[in-house]
């Protein structure tokens, strides 16, 4: 009777007799990323962090997740010369974490240069669903400084990288949105911040307050003062000729009351539906006079319903 085919696979003997912490440090010397347990009281966050970590709704979700499964996902940190790590990505986990009564996180400790580290916190936080203008304003900024000095760097290999196209096309493509939008938000920078905080709270629409960023900050602080006279916020048209008042030195006080206690006209209201959102409901060689058509067509067959059941 033959012998059984029995192969053991034997572990390597650095493997067998090493420490967990020499395992690890081979693997970073190979670099090979590892995931640690990182002390949260030896996390800080990233320094001028743009993105908000608010007690909402959606954190206490994480909380309870995290309470449940733990932290799934590390966090990315690296190291800071006076001790302890900065957070790159993961400022809302590490929150929750600390809500949800845990001591250390899962991290991945990165090496990474203050221009990669600002790109990577910005990129990983953009993915999230709801982001403020302000959020999204400072996080554009800060990754078109970042793109713009390593392009100025020379001692950077990838230097080359771009020099061929312009900061902000870099940026557009890397973000998915157009140059001109994303030169918009930058400028929402140049806001007082009350009257970003406008913009959040959307009482101040986004085309007007990027107007108004044209104007220097101490006739921004006097613009408050034209609002609250007026008790309105101003349109598009009244913002530009604000700005021009401003560009022309004639932007004073009761200039700006002017323009504000003037009547507003009448906006046509409008309900604009993306094409992507109305796509699914129809088939895919349907034309878009086709899905108008139909659209009318159920319009119609709405109302009358109403008319039957009055």
């Amino acid at each position: 009777m033959p012998k059984p085919d029995v192969r053991l696979s034997l572990k390597n003997y650095d493997d067998i007799f090493s420490t967990q912490e020499e395992r690890e440090a081979k693997k970073a010397a190979e670099g090979v990323e590892t995931v640690q347990q990182v002390k949260l009281s030896e996390l800080v966050p990233f320094k001028n962090h743009t993105f908000k970590v608010r007690d909402d709704e959606d954190m206490e979700k994480t909380v309870e997740s995290i309470e449940e499964f733990g932290v799934i996902n590390p966090v990315i940190v690296r190291p800071v010369e006076s001790g302890g790590y900065e957070i790159v990505s993961g400022h809302r986990r590490c929150h929750a974490a600390e809500l949800a009564g845990l001591k250390t996180v899962p991290a991945i400790v990165r090496d990474l240069d203050d221009d990669a580290a600002t790109i990577l916190m910005v990129d990983s936080n953009l993915q999230r669903e709801t982001i403020l203008p302000s959020e999204r304003a400072w996080a554009f900024k800060m990754k078109y400084d970042a793109i713009k000095h390593q392009g100025n760097r020379k001692d950077l290999t990838s230097s080359q990288v771009g020099m061929k196209l312009q900061t902000l096309d870099l940026l557009g493509e890397d973000i998915g949105e157009s140059r001109n939008q994303i030169h918009r938000y930058i400028r929402l920078t140049n806001l007082i911040p009350e009257l970003l905080e406008m913009v959040d709270n959307r009482q101040l629409a986004f085309n007007p307050a990027v107007e108004l960023s044209y104007i220097p900050q101490y006739q921004q602080e006097r613009f408050l003062e034209a609002m609250d006279y007026a008790q309105s916020t101003p349109s598009l048209s009244q913002a530009q000729r604000i700005k021009k008042l401003s560009q022309d030195g004639k932007c004073t006080l009761e200039a700006m009351c002017a323009v504000m206690d003037e009547e507003k006209k009448p906006e046509q209201d409008h309900i604009t539906i993306k094409h992507d959102v109305l796509r699914k409901y129809f088939p895919k060689d349907y034309t878009p006079r086709q899905m108008e058509a139909q659209i009318l067509k159920l319009l119609d067959q709405w109302q009358k319903k109403k008319e039957l059941c009055r």
